[in-house]
């Protein structure tokens, strides 16, 4: 698997005093620099870049940062208006957000990939204020308190989740008009965001550099709505680089821009610029500040550390304490911020079940739910079980009242097990149900009547960590990644597609019985246990069903939870919606156009993108619906992607 190593360098965001120098860029390691002046950069597929292609970009302008006589708070506004007016004129459905909160840039987001799920070109563009702390490359909302650097990186956006968002397929751009650096360090060697396919990141500013603003505009963004101008007939490579160079000829070489590529065939824009649309940006390139969109803190780096405890030494938030380690892993008060996130959680997990547990993290911003939550769950009738199934209760138990079940617990009555450390498994009957839904989701169209003629067994759960390291002991299993799987009653993940073929392959080899991957209509029939609704259990979201971002408690950023930690599904099945993106046998296509009807997996040949189902923990609960889809590659793996296994049964 390959990856791309990005550097990202401009100035962070820090206390009161927001228009301090960006710090000068040192140790940076020639390797991890993607594009130096003059480098050509490649773009994506020709096939893909026509004006019958969606086109999707989400714009976002953030200034509203406190200090009133900074340039940024009235430009950054201004930036993600003019680039919207010059989208749109180039063929883009076009999200706008000024000023955005953390809850609203989330729920852009999640529109984002809503709108990016059927394929085509996406383009993030961010104008504001940003920081680095270790491998994460932090976008900052408007409205939070400087003074509080525990929430600039608990509340912010992590530009990781931008691109994951993005990644269906086509060609992604990402545009970051802002200074980017770690303010509570001197060391500016960092490495950025893995870069998925057909990705490209273009930067204001060189690693350990700063972004300059002019009268109404950032000086990058203005050469870049300028370029646009006329932008069908030209290479997007050689845009950015004329962009480049109009930035460093107007800063006298102050602002070196530089991009980062996994792109491998050129891409030309279609559609022109009408001349009254760059009306705002025909100003000259004057430089009112160049340290504009970069703010440190007044204090030396060891004082700000001192001033970043004393904001968090009293809370009551484990989250606090975990934003003070990624800050200063090694810091003078490492060993105490351990010891507080442990008697923390220790306090929430013996804390009486009447009584109400504190909370294990700062709240963070949820994704934008389905229906107002105001609004009362209006199930449709629902359908008989099919008999054999375990019914769930009509109404779910809260999440707080469901046992963690591990692993390695015997199998119940109807249940089975092939050997101690395999999954347990569910036999379901043979069926029929309606497939996909009638959003506004092509992919999920059209709704097709579906035959399962066979009875098969699917896990109760995902598969554990415990149970993949079963596999990793007989030397048949690749390691999982250790942070992401510290807990070995929770799902394994950061699995690729071909990893879990290694596994079941494994699995049937041990066992002597034929396991699999479910097929995505096999995975549909057991998600919904007889349920016709947007969800098995019921249209509305409703807390306790489901691990997921807005789906109530035990909830983690870091994690999902245990398996079986919430209501199992009508057949008995934990964790189908949330938890971690579960993989499926099928090849990837745009809509069910042409879907095999009875139930067998949709092959293609050299197919590489795999459809995975279900969601995970870091979604929303607009991702927990029981027909939503989604693609991966096959070879790549992501910390939000695991599995559950199928056996036939004959």
């Amino acid at each position: 698997m390959w990856r791309i190593f990005v550097l990202v360098c401009v100035a962070g965001v820090m206390q009161a005093h927001w228009g301090s120098a960006c710090a000068t860029a040192q140790n940076v390691r020639a390797e991890h620099v993607a594009a130096a002046p003059g480098m050509a950069v490649s773009a994506f597929a020709p096939h893909e870049n026509n004006a019958a292609s969606p086109r999707v970009a989400l714009v976002i302008g953030n200034g509203a940062y406190g200090d009133r006589a900074d340039p940024l708070r009235d430009n950054a506004p201004r930036d993600a208006e003019a680039m919207r007016d010059t989208l749109r004129a180039l063929g883009f459905d076009v999200i706008l957000r000024t000023n955005a909160t953390p809850r609203q840039m989330q729920q852009a987001i999640s529109e984002f990939h809503r709108r990016l799920r059927a394929g085509g070109t996406g383009l993030f563009y961010f104008a504001g204020h940003g920081v680095q702390v270790g491998r994460q490359t932090l976008l900052i909302p408007a409205g939070l308190d400087a003074r509080s650097p525990a929430s600039l990186i608990n509340e912010s956006v992590d530009l990781n989740n931008v691109l994951q968002a993005m990644h269906t397929g086509g060609f992604n751009l990402a545009i970051l008009d802002a200074c980017l650096n770690n303010p509570f360090s001197t060391d500016v060697t960092f490495a950025g965001p893995a870069l998925s396919a057909n990705t490209l990141v273009a930067y204001a500013t060189a690693p350990g550099g700063f972004a300059a603003d002019g009268m109404r505009h950032g000086v990058y963004t203005n050469a870049l709505l300028r370029a646009l101008d006329g932008a069908s007939s030209q290479d997007f490579s050689a845009l950015l680089e004329r962009v480049a160079a109009r930035v460093r000829d107007v800063t006298g070489g102050d602002q070196q821009p530089w991009m980062a590529s996994s792109l491998t065939e050129p891409f030309r824009l279609a559609g022109n610029v009408h001349p009254a649309s760059l009306m705002a940006v025909n100003e000259t390139d004057h430089v009112v500040t160049l340290r504009s969109r970069g703010i440190l803190p007044k204090d030396s780096s060891e004082q700000y550390e001192i001033t970043f405890w004393n904001s968090i030494k009293d809370s009551n938030y484990p989250a606090d304490y975990e934003a003070y380690l990624k800050a200063y892993p090694n810091g003078r008060f490492a060993t105490l911020a351990h010891a507080r996130i442990d008697r923390l959680r220790a306090a929430a997990s013996n804390a009486p079940a009447t009584a109400p547990a504190p909370q294990a993290a700062r709240p963070t911003a949820p994704t934008a739910p389905i229906a107002p939550a105001s609004a009362p769950p209006q199930e449709r009738p629902r359908a008989t079980p099919t008999p054999g199934a375990s019914a769930a209760p009509a109404t779910a138990p809260p999440a707080a009242s469901v046992a963690q079940k591990p692993a390695t617990r015997p199998p119940s009555a109807g249940e089975s097990r092939d050997c101690a450390t395999c999954p347990i498994m569910i036999a379901l009957p043979a069926g029929s149900f309606p497939m996909g839904s009638g959003t506004d989701d092509p992919s999920e169209k059209p709704v097709h009547h579906v035959n399962i003629g066979a009875p098969f067994a699917i896990g109760k759960y995902e598969v554990t960590v415990e149970q993949w390291n079963a596999c990793v002991a007989a030397n048949a299993c690749p390691k999982l990644t250790p942070e992401s799987n510290a807990n070995k009653a929770a799902p394994a993940r950061d699995i690729s597609w071909d990893d879990a073929q290694q596994y079941v392959k494994w699995l049937s080899k041990t066992t002597g019985k034929p396991y699999r991957l479910p097929t995505e209509a096999e995975w549909e029939y057991a998600v919904r246990g007889g349920t016709s609704t947007a969800y098995w259990w019921g249209d509305q979201m409703r807390k306790g069903n489901a691990n997921c971002k807005d789906c109530g408690d035990p909830w983690h950023k870091e994690g999902p939870e245990a398996a079986g930690s919430f209501a199992p599904n009508p057949f008995g099945l934990y964790d189908m919606n949330g938890s971690v993106w579960e993989w499926t046998a099928d090849c990837w296509h745009n809509s069910y156009q042409g879907a095999p009807a009875d139930g067998r997996a949709w092959e293609n040949p050299a197919c590489d993108m795999r459809v995975i189902r279900g969601g995970s923990w870091r979604e929303g609960g607009s991702y927990m619906l029981s027909a939503t889809r989604f693609k991966y590659s096959a070879g790549v793996r992501q910390s939000q992607d695991g599995f559950r296994v199928v056996k036939d049964l004959k």
